[in-house]
């Protein structure tokens, strides 16, 4: 057994020891970015050996909560891609003004920046007051994140960039104040959103929804947690409902495939077939 095989070995004894610990399940995430993310936990905590991370994961709960962010990938930014949110504006918002009220779930929301852009969309839509946004996420510290709708000041410039690509109706300083080398998003876009723990791996539909954005995620599974995230996603949608992913994935050659259509193909929009 050489060194790789040696270090994947070692790899699927810390993912299942982290479950039956913890209750987190990384199993099929793909291995190659697990690889890559323990080999930074190792550098950041000075553990020569995955075994030794192992050791002090599985004894130093403190720590292990401080190192889900190396298990959880937690890059974004607000409007990311704006040609999909300027698909949503096109294709999907015309048929959400239908719906006297509307649900979005944001899986896998990370530290939030799509969720505020979601929620600036749809007020610009005239969408919010009538709105509910899940916001889910496996990872307490991103979550906690989210909820503050704060960011880094030398975060804004591109945030304004993507927002007025992605079809904004003014500019992104409507929507924040500046402090403390930070800026904070409009609490009132909060008023609709709720934030929940939600793992796409282990939990279940918790409600009915008309539009799921889950972008970057599926990227860090293998194709059997894909199937059964996007089996969720068919699951809570209504019939004919939109389902955003990212730029890199596709239903094409999942289990689901057939249950969609594409709305934007090339920004990764998709309605519900069945």
């Amino acid at each position: 057994m050489n060194d790789q095989e040696l270090f994947d070995l070692e790899l699927k004894v810390l993912v299942e020891a982290i479950y039956q610990r913890y209750h987190y399940d990384f199993r099929n995430y793909a291995v190659s970015s697990l690889r890559r993310r323990m080999h930074q936990a190792m550098q950041r905590y000075e553990c020569a050996r995955l075994s030794d991370l192992q050791h002090r994961l599985l004894h130093e709960p403190e720590l292990f909560t401080q190192a889900m962010q190396f298990f959880t990938v937690q890059v974004s930014e607000m409007f990311r891609d704006p040609s999909y949110f300027l698909a949503l504006r096109e294709h999907a918002v015309p048929v959400l003004k239908t719906y006297p009220s509307i649900k979005l779930w944001v899986a896998g929301c990370s530290t939030g920046e799509e969720v505020w852009s979601l929620a600036i969309l749809l007020q610009e839509e005239g969408l919010l007051d009538r709105s509910i946004i899940y916001a889910t996420d496996i990872n307490p510290a991103a979550l906690a994140a989210a909820e503050s709708g704060t960011y880094g000041i030398d975060r804004i410039a591109q945030f304004s960039r993507n927002y007025l690509q992605a079809g904004g109706h003014g500019s992104l300083s409507d929507y924040y104040t500046t402090g403390y080398d930070g800026a904070m998003f409009d609490r009132r876009l909060r008023r609709n959103v709720v934030f929940a723990d939600h793992s796409l791996a282990t939990d279940t539909v918790f409600s009915e929804v008309h539009l799921v954005s889950c972008r970057n995620v599926l990227i860090y599974f293998n194709r059997p947690l894909q199937d059964r995230a996007v089996g969720l996603f068919r699951e809570a949608l209504v019939h004919r409902g939109f389902l955003g992913l990212g730029s890199k994935e596709s239903l094409q050659f999942g289990e689901h495939g057939n249950a969609f259509e594409a709305a934007a193909r090339e920004q990764r929009l998709y309605r519900k077939a069945a």
